[in-house]
């Protein structure tokens, strides 16, 4: 995942030390009716993953998995309020 750099720095502290700065963007942005069961494996042993999935919601990410979490199971969370 690209570090955004126009946000503040503390919101993305999370970045630095995510598993996810690790493997390609590939893994978190499979192509359509491919899994994302390994990225969410990944995910799931990621210390910043609340901070990841918080981010993705905050900043409507549409795309790939963020915080454990695929498009469909952001937009279901979204949709009960989260």
């Amino acid at each position: 995942m690209p570090i955004n750099r126009t946000a503040p720095t503390d919101e993305l502290s999370w970045q630095e030390a995510a598993l996810c700065a690790q493997t390609g963007p590939d893994f978190f942005f499979p192509d359509p009716g491919s899994s994302t069961r390994e990225a969410k494996r990944l995910c799931a042993a990621c210390d910043g993953r609340d901070a990841c999935l918080e981010y993705a919601l905050t900043h409507d990410e549409r795309f790939g998995v963020w915080g454990g979490l695929s498009e469909k199971e952001r937009y279901a969370l979204r949709r009960q309020g989260r």
